[in-house]
């Protein structure tokens, strides 16, 4: 059982590195299905926002990271 749950957490681990990174997505997530759609944006906006805002999240999350290292 001990093997089980040490091989779950470390599975999670892999998603969930970093609560903040995981928190940001999520919260761009429900920004992107709820707030997109009712600006009357043209065809293929929102996906280009939703695509910008999540490489944004991933572009801040490897550049802190970085810092993080040197420092």
């Amino acid at each position: 059982m001990m093997v089980l749950r040490a091989v779950l957490a470390e599975l999670l681990g892999l998603f969930l590195d970093d609560v903040r990174v995981a928190s940001a997505i999520l919260i761009w997530l429900f920004f992107a299905g709820t707030v997109l759609p009712r600006l009357g944006l043209p065809s293929g906006v929102p996906g280009l926002v939703l695509f910008a805002g999540l490489a944004g999240i991933l572009v801040v999350s490897v550049l802190g990271q970085s810092e993080g290292r040197r420092g």
